[in-house]
């Protein structure tokens, strides 16, 4: 949001504050923020800055990083079908105003998305979601993929430039339902970077968050997973991601009979084990999975 309200000449932080949001949101990629809020935030935007496709703008650059373990077990789903599966049972831990239904019908799926506004305008808010689930669905399908239709229930833009460029064109609005319709098929077309260790491993860390996310020690488990592959797992980086310090992690986690580096550790152990027990995993990239720079470092 912040890039693109500032690429638009927008004051995001001016923003916030309007419709009572802290600015502590830009940072923090847990805090839960009311929906009804944020679409506010997004319908302000766009009209100041005389831009429909505001929301859009901001999906250009949304990863399936974005929604958390969410997304990562997302992305590590053997198929697009179990991904959806897996997108349909947990969207509330992400957001809980948001949700997902798959239906098939004959040879082609219909898959909508609603967001319960209480009644605000959320038409930024809904093409966001919408281009987000396009974006999943090219993860899984390849860059080059087309939906048969992509559906809007609102009016369309003077201009339809943006959602050109971003769905192809199969777009169409004034529908009873917002969301993507694709071919049956697609669904089972198997997903070639797959990681079934890392899927259950992350399954139970997202039904753990379903059912409490009470203690330090969970949040910044849930971190842990998603930054080892990446390289980044530093105590740094996930008090970052919390909105702490590093001394009021360390604090929070003795308090709790634990330490940052004891719940690295931990996680890698299991993680090793569960990569030792699957099989067919190289030496080398099980040792980047796990966050070490080079193989030595693992052998040590």
């Amino acid at each position: 949001f912040a890039d693109v309200a500032t690429a638009c000449g927008l004051d995001p932080r001016a923003l916030l504050a309007e419709v009572g949001l802290p600015a502590r949101c830009l940072e923090d990629p847990d805090l839960m923020v009311p929906t009804q809020r944020v679409g506010e935030l997004l319908e302000r935007a766009a009209q100041r800055a005389d831009d429909p496709a505001f929301g859009l703008r901001m999906a250009q650059s949304r990863r399936l990083s974005n929604l958390g373990p969410l997304g990562m077990l997302v992305r590590d789903e053997a198929t697009l079908r179990s991904a959806l599966e897996a997108l349909v049972r947990h969207i509330h831990v992400h957001n809980e105003a948001m949700s997902v239904t798959v239906e098939e019908r004959g040879g082609l799926v219909v898959i909508r998305v609603a967001l319960d506004g209480g009644g605000q305008p959320l038409r930024q808010a809904v093409e966001i979601t919408v281009a987000v689930l396009f974006r999943v669905l090219r993860v899984f399908l390849g860059a080059g993929w087309q939906p048969r239709l992509v559906c809007f229930v609102h009016a369309a833009p003077p201009q339809l430039a943006m959602h050109r460029r971003l769905f192809g064109r199969p777009v169409e609005f004034g529908h009873e339902f917002n969301g993507i319709v694709c071919n049956a098929a697609d669904l089972d077309r198997p997903n070639p970077a797959a990681d079934a260790v890392m899927a259950r491993y992350t399954r139970r860390l997202v039904e753990q968050a379903q059912r409490a996310r009470t203690t330090t020690a969970d949040r910044v488990r849930e971190l842990v997973v998603l930054l080892l592959p990446r390289g980044h797992c530093r105590v740094e980086v996930v008090a970052q991601h919390l909105g702490l310090d590093r001394r009021t992690i360390a604090r929070r986690l003795a308090a709790e009979g634990t330490t940052f580096s004891d719940l690295v550790n931990e996680l890698r152990r299991e993680l090793l084990a569960r990569y030792r027990d699957e099989g067919g995993h190289a030496y080398t990239e099980i040792a980047l999975r796990l966050g070490f720079s080079a193989p030595s470092a693992f052998s040590r």
